[in-house]
């Protein structure tokens, strides 16, 4: 007698990366993430709870709103702002330093709006290899406007911008690396790589299943101008380095690079996983 078994298969896919998806501040421009940092300590002074930096960095990433709720979350700063107030901050505060924000990220951006070098050279190589550009932004539309006229001056386009107001939840949810893949027309997530230098960046390109890079020199982790970044002793940017790329992997990223100048090498890897059948 026969014996029979039961058989079950797994369907792979095995072409190029179709579409790299890039975040904005820390990724293709301003260099240190330090356009919306600079802003939230602003909107906290104003209402006499000072913030650190690392502080208003902590949630780097989420929408600008939901960004200041969660640094209100933070026990050190409920408690300052206990402090001051006498209770704890509520939604209507949130909503108050939100409607403070817009008014003054809208008057900063184009400060912090250098391309990060290295930038257009990598744009230029992925498009050679037929690839499509997205982008993801934690940013309003309104505030994204100010980006792209600002980036297109400096010769950086991409295809598709998303901005988590323009879905119904920013990271860590997939919503924008989605909505990137259908309009970019991409026919498999596993073909699309999500680039970011924020922890919640990670998570958004992991749970859209996509490949995904961390970058761990340029944006919110290290913090720092290209200025003060270059001004530091080998040493001490070893140990920011280290600090960042820790960081990364224990998000979960497939890969950790310094820079998106570091990105097309990152590219050729996955390709050459995907032709033997990996996926993220």
């Amino acid at each position: 007698m026969s014996q029979q078994y039961d058989f079950r298969y797994r369907r792979r896919y095995a072409g190029p990366v179709q579409a790299v998806i890039l975040d904005w501040a820390g990724c293709t421009m301003d260099f240190g993430c330090l356009a919306p940092a600079v802003v939230f300590v602003e909107v906290f002074r104003r209402k006499g709870v000072p913030i650190s930096m690392e502080e208003a960095r902590a949630p780097m990433g989420a929408h600008k709103k939901v960004h200041i709720q969660r640094i209100t979350e933070l026990p050190a700063v409920r408690a300052r702002w206990q402090e001051v107030h006498g209770r704890p901050p509520g939604a209507e505060d949130v909503e108050a330093m939100f409607q403070d924000f817009v008014p003054l990220q809208l008057d900063c951006l184009s400060r912090y709006a250098t391309l990060i070098p290295g930038t257009l050279e990598t744009i230029e190589a992925l498009r050679a290899k037929g690839i499509r550009i997205g982008s993801t932004t934690g940013y309003t539309r309104e505030m994204m406007e100010i980006n792209l006229r600002d980036a297109e001056r400096q010769g950086y386009v991409p295809d598709v911008t998303v901005c988590a107001s323009d879905v119904p939840q920013g990271r860590p949810y997939p919503f924008m690396c989605l909505k990137n893949a259908i309009e970019l027309q991409v026919d498999c997530v596993a073909a699309c790589v999500k680039v970011d230098d924020t922890v919640p960046g990670v998570e958004e390109g992991l749970n859209a299943g996509m490949w995904t890079v961390g970058l761990a020199v340029s944006g919110n982790e290290v913090g720092l101008s290209l200025e003060d970044w270059r001004a530091l002793s080998e040493e001490e940017r070893e140990r920011l380095r280290a600090r960042a790329y820790k960081r990364m992997w224990q998000a979960g990223a497939h890969y950790v690079i310094d820079t998106i100048a570091d990105l097309p090498s990152c590219i050729e890897d996955i390709e050459r996983r995907l032709a033997r059948g990996e996926r993220p």
